[in-house]
């Protein structure tokens, strides 16, 4: 690939990815284990994903390759059965979280507009991201660029709408400092942190950019850690707004919480143009998400991981079609058995358990040299990183059972599908994460 990618390009795209359906979404759940103080777990998790960004900063400078963390783990172990599960892991968390963005279309915000049962306007809403995926990759890049700079905007406004309140004496700042956590302190600020972490996903999909980037190696660190703390920035402010300007009950009861905001607000903005940016945002995150599982889903089949069916590719679209129906199909079944914040924080789990692995890589490859100077982070962060996603894991911050399920079968499929694929095809003697993540 060609390296055309310079650091303020790569900082823009670090925040593109981060910035996403699960502010728009979650602020309204994360006030319920906490109170007011909604702002407090946002600014914890973006402690604790700082801990694993330095992992991967040091591995993407090291390894400037489009793979993330199968490349890593691939390098790291060498096993190939446990680089597809870690890819399948990231697959589906994409998946899951699609699934999340998908219920919180069908809710709150599009019911400014027409009254739909959620789960139909979420089953519409799949129907067209499929649609757009089967288009083809540059028409979905092409509507990616224009929704990221539309949510990110929808943010901004919500951010505007703070600082005019604060100016103008409007809600009640002192709300934010209310802090009311259920279980206790520790708990209650340990579950809605778990939650949090979810609205800072999409920092670990960067990677994917390495080979295109000037200089990774400088750039990538800068880039990572910069995107990270602007959009930590700007989801405590908008967190901040919310509390002040909404009661928590209403935020918590609120499938669409930063509608509730705008429609308080003292600065007028049209709530029917907010709900539209909200969707279109919502929509972003989807999209991401299952263009990039669909072709996980068509790299691992060329590479006869799975069975080849699920490379077959459509004669004039030139889409993985299979691959399409297949994660659109899952996503269905997700979104028809689970809520907004379940199917988050299923999302979260799968992710907490791939990062807890690149984070014991970063360790485990300090015995390879490169030829290159590359960032290096300092020993401990790696290593509290793990701890910290492990314990993340535990269902001590209050995680429902049936997340925990529900990834158990998610990453039972892949290892039934790896099983299949075994007995028709053979036995799987090494894997190229690399052709995995780019669909080939």
């Amino acid at each position: 690939m060609k390296r055309v990618i310079g650091r303020r390009v790569l900082l823009l795209f670090v925040i593109g990815d981060i910035l996403g359906a699960g502010i728009y979404a979650l602020v309204g759940k994360v006030a319920g284990y906490v109170g007011g103080a909604l702002w407090l777990p946002f600014l914890v998790a973006f402690v604790l994903a700082a801990l694993t960004a330095t992992a991967y900063a040091e591995l993407v400078g090291k390894y400037p390759l489009a793979a993330g963390a199968a490349l890593y783990v691939n390098k790291a172990f060498g096993i190939p059965f446990v680089t597809f599960i870690v890819a399948f892991t990231v697959m589906m968390s994409g998946i899951t979280s699609a699934s999340a963005a998908a219920r919180a279309f069908g809710g709150r915000y599009l019911a400014e507009f027409v009254t739909l049962p959620v789960i139909v306007g979420a089953l519409i809403f799949l129907a067209l991201v499929a649609l757009v995926n089967f288009a083809g990759i540059s028409e979905s890049i092409k509507v990616n660029v224009v929704l990221t700079i539309i949510e990110a905007f929808g943010l901004l406004v919500i951010v505007g709408i703070g600082l005019f309140a604060l100016f103008s004496g409007d809600g009640e700042p002192a709300r934010a400092l209310e802090f009311h956590p259920v279980n206790g302190a520790f708990l209650g600020v340990l579950g809605g942190t778990a939650l949090a972490f979810y609205a800072l996903l999409g920092f670990e999909d960067s990677v994917n950019l390495a080979e295109e980037a000037k200089n990774p190696q400088k750039d990538f660190p800068r880039a990572l850690f910069g995107g990270l703390l602007v959009a930590a920035l700007i989801y405590m402010a908008v967190a901040f707004t919310a509390t002040m300007l909404v009661d928590t009950e209403t935020l918590v009861s609120s499938s669409g919480p930063l509608l509730e905001v705008v429609k308080v607000a003292g600065l007028s903005f049209p709530p029917k143009l907010f709900a539209a940016i909200a969707l279109l945002a919502v929509g972003n995150t989807a999209l991401i998400n299952m263009l990039m599982a669909s072709r996980i889903v068509y790299g691992m089949a060329r590479q006869r991981i799975i069975p080849p069916v699920f490379g077959a590719v459509h004669p004039t679209r030139a889409t993985p079609w299979v691959g399409i129906v297949f994660t659109i199909g899952i996503a269905v079944l997700l979104v028809s058995t689970g809520d907004v914040a379940p199917l988050a924080d299923t999302t979260v789990l799968l992710l907490l358990v791939v990062f807890a692995m690149v984070n014991v890589c970063v360790l485990v490859l300090r015995r390879e040299s490169v030829g290159h100077d590359h960032y290096r982070a300092p020993t401990w962060a790696p290593v509290l990183g793990a701890v910290v996603c492990l314990f993340l894991a535990l269902p001590i911050t209050g995680r429902a059972g049936e997340v925990y399920l529900r990834a158990g079968l998610l990453i039972l499929l892949g290892v039934v599908l790896w099983l299949v694929n075994r007995y028709f095809v053979g036995k799987v003697t090494e894997v190229d994460p690399e052709r995995i993540v780019h669909g080939e």
